[in-house]
């Protein structure tokens, strides 16, 4: 789809109706089709993770008793592709170098835009919805420093806070992913369709819930794993004890990602004194989330080893 045709990718239908009949965990499927013949051997009913579930053992041989929609899987993704919209699963090249790392991982995203291997030198910038005057200019002002030194800008273009990182990035020129709630023919907030439009023109919008899916409360800590997953890092602008930018703060020290929050929030919040202790980072500036940022070819590096680890242990 897009510039890539599933067509031309073998497996992409067999996954994508393997997530369809929603039997097994979809992480579960990224995994098993992340390794050597792990595709291959989930259609012949075989899962090899030694920790997963009966239940998921069970929900795939219900899958393939049942006969997975092949055909109509195919079609779907024949609509979306003529709707303007591309894929990106884990049998790809192109799928995101930073989300391979993180166990949770989805096994597809649809997109506008496009993606880049550059991407990688990327921190997600989030906050609350309920952003004061002081919370939006600074939101503004690391999204635009960040930006200046071709840092790829990611939040999840909720009201507040995100919108005013995003806008900000474009602005200066930078690149912003934004990464949805819902599916990318049901963009929410309705009043930032057009600013997803102006994000894809030049960065990327991006979802793991098929394209019609209806934005729905489940669906957001959801996409806070992705947003977290995809950066090397968070900074959290401002956010109350119960907002979602706390939790994709703990979402993203539990994977292994930096966590920058900004002393303001610090000096004013327990939760954030807490996370401090827990390993996230107090700053002052960009300077100082840029500074603990590595190389696109580190990461590479770093992703290979580490997936190679998790497939010996799993």
């Amino acid at each position: 789809m897009g510039a890539n045709d599933t067509s031309m990718r073998p497996g992409v239908v067999q996954l994508l109706a393997l997530c369809a009949l929603n039997e097994v965990d979809w992480s579960l499927l990224a995994r098993e089709a992340l390794r050597p013949d792990g595709l291959r051997s989930l259609l012949a009913g075989t899962i090899t993770e030694r920790r997963a579930s009966q239940e998921n053992r069970r929900g795939l041989k219900r899958s393939l008793e049942v006969g997975l929609p092949i055909a109509e899987t195919a079609e779907r993704l024949s609509t979306w592709r003529k709707a303007g919209l591309r894929l990106s699963t884990v049998l790809d090249d192109d799928y995101p170098l930073n989300l391979r790392t993180i166990p949770n991982l989805p096994p597809f995203l649809f997109y506008r835009g496009k993606l880049q291997t550059d991407d990688a030198f990327s921190v997600a910038v989030v906050g609350t919805r309920e952003a004061t005057n002081d919370g939006l200019e600074r939101a503004r002002r690391m999204a635009r420093l960040l930006a200046q030194r071709k840092v790829t800008v990611l939040s999840g273009l909720a009201r507040g806070i995100d919108t005013a990182a995003h806008e900000a990035t474009l602005d200066a020129g930078g690149r912003t992913i934004a990464v949805l709630g819902s599916g990318l023919l049901k963009v929410y907030p309705p009043e930032n369709r057009s600013l997803a439009d102006r994000i894809a023109e030049s960065g990327a919008v991006v979802s793991q819930f098929w394209p019609d899916a209806p934005p729905a409360k489940y669906n957001f800590p959801r996409r806070n794993i992705v947003t977290s997953g995809l950066g090397q890092g968070t900074v959290v602008i401002e956010a109350s004890a119960t907002s979602g930018a706390k939790m994709q703060a703990r979402l993203a020290l539990e994977h292994g990602k930096l966590v920058f929050i900004l002393r303001s929030l610090v000096e004013t919040h327990k939760w954030a004194r807490d996370y401090v202790g827990r390993g996230a980072i107090a700053i002052d500036s960009a300077d100082s989330v840029i500074s603990h940022l590595r190389t696109v070819e580190s990461i590479r590096r770093a992703t290979a080893q580490q997936r190679t680890l998790a497939l010996e242990f799993a």
